[in-house]
């Protein structure tokens, strides 16, 4: 055991939004990736950084359902060329919802705040059921309104998947291989304060909910 960490404080009772000094941090992290720099900058990560993204989830988890649940700072560095220790970026999820299986996502970096939701991989059962689902011609339809203005996006073929016509009217999804939407709000003047934060990650959250709907009608669990 590390006798020297840190103790992790608890996060803030209530959101208050993103202020200057959580996005300075990143700018330090992206300038000096560096153990040094974490540790002597630890204090501002735990309250600015992930203790305000997880106070952010948390409330909104209240208002969704679900347990939130916040990935490691620390990347994985075993099989990686890159060896820079951390992340540039703190993301958490909302998992466990009582109606929908898609996760709800977050993420704060240097760029701002991210909100997404969808289905972010597919394995092979799955991807089977969404390409059957998209070439139907009663459900893939419903996936076309369901997207109708949102921006979908995720790892994708460069071409039709075999047995599946190039020319296809909805050939555009069936090349996806996951499905996500998502938007980005960017600071103003250094911050992002907690009105406009809470409204862009529900409002985005509440705009993947019919694109989610049909994922798991259609889709549905691994």
């Amino acid at each position: 055991m590390d006798t020297c960490a840190i103790p992790r404080p608890a996060p803030p009772l209530e959101f208050d939004g993103f202020s200057p000094d959580s996005f300075a941090w990143f700018e330090g992290l992206e300038a000096d990736n560096s153990k040094a720099y974490f540790t002597e900058h630890r204090e501002i990560y735990d309250h600015t950084v992930r203790g305000a993204l997880e106070a952010l989830l948390e409330e909104l988890a209240d208002e969704f359902g679900g347990r939130v649940k916040l990935f490691r700072q620390n990347r994985d560095i075993r099989f990686s060329q890159d060896k820079s220790p951390y992340k540039t970026r703190t993301y958490g999820v909302i998992q466990d919802r009582p109606d929908s299986r898609a996760a709800l996502y977050a993420q704060i970096s240097r760029e701002g705040l991210f909100a997404g939701s969808g289905y972010y991989m597919l394995d092979p059962p799955q991807l089977e059921r969404f390409r059957d689902a998209v070439v139907d011609d009663r459900s893939g339809p419903e996936l076309e309104r369901a997207i109708g203005g949102i921006e979908v996006f995720g790892e994708a073929l460069k071409t039709a998947p075999r047995g599946y016509r190039r020319d296809h009217p909805r050939v555009r999804l069936l090349r996806h291989k996951s499905l996500i939407s998502g938007s980005r709000l960017a600071p103003r003047t250094d911050r992002i304060g907690r009105d406009e934060a809470l409204e862009h990650v529900r409002g985005t959250w509440q705009a993947c909910a019919p694109m989610n709907a049909w994922l798991d009608a259609h889709v549905g669990a691994t």
